[in-house]
C-alpha cells in the first residue's frame, strides 16, 4: 500500500515541490511505494459547487474527481500534505480539495443523534507545512495550537484518522533556514512512515 503525498502549490519550483520530491526520493529508496498528487499541476477544481452539496447532503458521491481522489486515498495507508502556510492554514487549493473528497458516506457517517462516526481510521495522516515564519512567531502569536486544533482535530480526529507527524519547514524565506528546515523535516516524515 503506497504513500500518498498531496501538495497544493502553483509553482513547480517552489519550496513546497522541493520537499515533496525528497520526501518521495527518500521514502522510495527506504522501499515504500509513493504516488504523488500535484494538485495545482493536475487541475483539481477545489470549489465546493451545487453537486457536491448534493452529494453531502445525500450521502452519494456523483463527482468523477472527488471518487479518483478517494480512489487515491484508499489505496494509501499513509496520507502527507505538502503546502505553504497561507494566513496560518492551508492554501484554499487544499482546503477546496479537503471540503470536496472528505465528504459524508466516505470519510465519515453521522449515526443516532447526529453521532460522528469517523471511518478513515486506516489512514495515518502527516503534515509537511511551509511557513515563513520561526517557530518562535509560531508560539508567540498562539499559531502552533490554532494550527492543530484546526487541521488535526478538526479534520484528521473528526475522520478518524491518526495522526502522524507535523514537521514545519521554517523561514522559508531565508535560503540557509530553509535548507536545514528541509532535511530535518523530511528526515522526520521518513523515519515514522518507514519504520
Amino acid at each position: 500500500m503506497p504513500t500518498l503525498i498531496v501538495t497544493a502549490h502553483p509553482d513547480v519550483d517552489s519550496l513546497t515541490h522541493a520537499a515533496a520530491e525528497l520526501l518521495r526520493n527518500h521514502l522510495e529508496a527506504d522501499g515504500v511505494t509513493v504516488e504523488v498528487a500535484h494538485l495545482a499541476q493536475e487541475g483539481f477544481d477545489p470549489r465546493f459547487s451545487a453537486n457536491d452539496r448534493a452529494d453531502y447532503q445525500g450521502g452519494t458521491i456523483s463527482g468523477t474527481d472527488v471518487l479518483a481522489e478517494q480512489a487515491r486515498l484508499d489505496r494509501a495507508t499513509d496520507v502527507v500534505l505538502v503546502f505553504p502556510v497561507f494566513w496560518w492554514s492551508m492554501p484554499g487549493l487544499l482546503e477546496g480539495w479537503i471540503d470536496r473528497v472528505f465528504i459524508t458516506g466516505w470519510a465519515f457517517e453521522l449515526g443516532e443523534n447526529d453521532r460522528v462516526i469517523p471511518k478513515l481510521g486506516h489512514l495515518t495522516a502527516h503534515l509537511l507545512p511551509v511557513s515563513g515564519f520561526s517557530e518562535a512567531s509560531f508560539a508567540r502569536h498562539g499559531y502552533e495550537e490554532s494550527f492543530s486544533t484546526q487541521i488535526e482535530h478538526g479534520i484528521f480526529d473528526y475522520c478518524g484518522m491518526p495522526r502522524g507527524v507535523k514537521a514545519f519547514i521554517r523561514e522559508s524565506e531565508d535560503p540557509d533556514a530553509a535548507k536545514t528546515g528541509l532535511e530535518g523535516s523530511v528526515a522526520q516524515v521518513v523515519a515514522t512512515i518507514a519504520a
